[in-house]
C-alpha cells in the first residue's frame, strides 16, 4: 500500500472540497474523523463537520482516486433545513442541507 492514512484523509477531502466547489479557505471547517484501511487496496475516510452529526464516508483507492458513489449519513432530515446551521458560511450550510435533502 502506497498510501497512508492521512494521505488518504487529504485526498478525501479534497474530492469533496472539488465535488461541492467549495473554496479551500473553508477547509478548516472541516474534520477527518477517521482514516482506516480496508481489505489491501483502500481506505474508508469519515469526514465532517466539527460539531455537526452529519458525516460523509469515502472510499479512497491506492491509486489515490476517490470512489464518486460516497455515503453521506445524518440524524437530521433535510426538511429541518437551516435551524442547526446558522452560525456556518453559507456554502457548507448548503451542501449540508443538500446532503441531508438527497437521503
Amino acid at each position: 500500500m502506497l498510501l497512508t492514512a492521512t494521505d488518504a484523509g487529504q485526498i478525501a477531502l479534497e474530492f469533496l472540497l472539488a465535488d461541492w466547489n467549495i473554496l479551500d479557505e473553508y477547509r478548516d471547517w472541516f474534520t477527518i474523523f477517521n482514516s482506516r484501511l480496508t481489505g489491501q487496496s483502500w481506505y474508508i475516510v469519515e469526514l465532517g463537520i466539527e460539531g455537526f452529526p452529519d458525516k460523509w464516508y469515502i472510499q479512497v483507492y491506492d491509486t489515490g482516486e476517490c470512489d464518486p458513489n460516497y455515503n453521506f449519513v445524518s440524524p437530521i432530515n433535510g426538511a429541518e433545513g437551516f435551524v442547526d446551521l446558522s452560525h456556518l458560511p453559507e456554502i457548507l450550510a448548503e451542501v449540508l442541507v443538500a446532503e441531508r435533502k438527497s437521503r
